[in-house]
């Protein structure tokens, strides 16, 4: 007897929603390629995190409460997100809650079931070639996030070695900050841009055709950058590379 597909809420983020929507349609196609259901809701906007890094816990309080509400409305056994960001800040949902609150058990049940996109792919389905394919040389840049809260780092690395057609060399500076850090980046320009040279250096050097990440908020930062210093090289996020909603060199 064919098990049932597992059956997965996908929450875009606010950047890949109205920044990098390719990344938001790779992860559907991926998930689905591997037997996935997947749902979206649009209702759930916002995870809170720049209202709570503010200290603005009552709105960040609001937004996750969306959050929970969507995802138990769904019926999915699991929440996926294309962003290490986002997913850390749904792990931090039940610390704006008193624990007699019921949102808290609420938030925590959330928490336990909500993976970044690679992490799902990795630890829960067990993949590593998902099918897809590039024909060139990548590199990975860590975002903090992910690798400092959710302990991301071994997962998408497995999973772009798998990629066909492309060879992947390690970043000298993979786990540094690119220096964005949501407000801190718009508080601190001159430090952010500090902070992230050291990272542009890296990857001017390292011989590569595209750098890739699981935060469209560091890919962002980075391709700015990037283009300012006149360096050509790709910047993907790792969704569309792994659904193959990767558009041609030059079209997008």
């Amino acid at each position: 007897m064919i098990p049932p597909p597992l059956r997965v809420a996908l929450f875009a983020s606010c950047l890949v929603d109205q920044c990098w929507p390719s990344a938001g349609v790779g992860a559907v196609q991926v998930l689905r390629r591997l037997g996935c259901e997947v749902s979206f809701d649009p209702r759930a906007t916002c995870c809170g995190q720049p209202a709570y890094n503010s200290g603005h816990h009552g709105p960040a309080r609001a937004q996750a409460e969306q959050w929970i509400t969507s995802f138990e409305r769904s019926g999915a056994e699991h929440a996926v997100l294309p962003s290490g960001s986002c997913a850390a800040m749904v792990h931090h949902f039940a610390r704006l809650f008193a624990h007699d609150d019921p949102w808290h058990a609420r938030a925590e049940q959330m928490a336990a079931r909500t993976h970044e996109l690679c992490g799902f792919l990795v630890r829960v389905l067990g993949a590593r070639d998902v099918g897809a394919a590039f024909d060139g040389t990548l590199t990975w840049h860590d975002a903090c996030h992910g690798l400092r809260e959710l302990g991301l780092r071994e997962e998408p690395r497995q999973l772009l070695r798998h990629v066909r057609g492309a060879r992947f060399v390690e970043l000298a500076e993979a786990e540094s900050c690119c220096g964005f850090g949501g407000t801190f980046a718009v508080k601190f320009p001159e430090l952010s841009v500090a902070i992230l040279d050291r990272k542009i250096d890296a990857i001017a050097g390292a011989g590569v055709d595209a750098v890739v990440s699981g935060d469209a908020s560091c890919l962002m930062q980075i391709e700015g950058r990037l283009r300012r210093r006149g360096v050509a090289v790709r910047v993907v996020h790792v969704a569309e590379l792994l659904g193959g909603a990767l558009a041609p060199q030059g079209t997008a």
